[in-house]
């Protein structure tokens, strides 16, 4: 059973590993979401409903189409700047906070609104109205997260390390897709 488990963990790390990218970063958007979800729930916002199972799924789906340009951006971050000196760890994270974080928080806008129904010209609205927001708390976070990435997570695991924290980022990024939607729920009810 051991070597079984050790042969699939292997696969998935190495053979697998863009799919083990792709999957993992829909799951663990969708997981951040069903937290919202509870957190929105136990404050009494939102919907009447318990759950929305249909909001989880797309954000499942944005995440997935996250997965492979996280996948990519880590291996080439590596090529690029393959040491693990304090300012080639300062180089990859500013990397990270100026090409990697602008990018994954416009697809996640783009993509989420698009999945939601709405037109492209209405996700770019809410991305630009959001964006500040997003990017503040990027910074917050990311940094000493990417810090702790680069200098001891090896490179097989980067992208499953930043979906563990992005369980974190995740719950945020579901409260600032939806907080409007709630509020109008709400407003609605009443």
């Amino acid at each position: 059973m051991l070597r079984k488990a050790q042969h699939l963990w292997s696969r998935l790390f190495g053979r697998y590993l863009w799919i083990t990218n792709t999957v993992t970063s829909g799951g663990m958007l969708a997981i951040g979401d069903a937290i919202q979800q509870q957190l929105e729930h136990a404050r009494g916002v939102g919907t009447k409903h318990n759950y929305d199972v249909e909001r989880t799924g797309r954000l499942f789906l944005v995440g997935v189409s996250q997965g492979p340009p996280h996948h990519v951006f880590y291996i080439w971050l590596d090529k690029v700047l393959p040491q693990k000196t304090g300012k080639v760890i300062l180089k990859k994270i500013m990397a990270d906070q100026f090409l990697a974080a602008p990018f994954f928080a416009v697809t996640f806008f783009l993509v989420a609104g698009l999945l939601e129904g709405h037109s492209f010209a209405e996700s770019w609205k809410e991305f630009k109205k959001k964006f500040p927001a997003v990017y503040a708390f990027d910074w917050f976070l990311w940094p000493p997260s990417q810090a702790i990435n680069f200098y001891l997570v090896p490179a097989p695991y980067r992208v499953l390390y930043i979906n563990v924290v992005t369980v974190i980022w995740d719950v945020f990024l579901s409260y600032m897709k939806h907080k409007d939607q709630v509020g109008k729920i709400m407003k609605d009810e009443f």
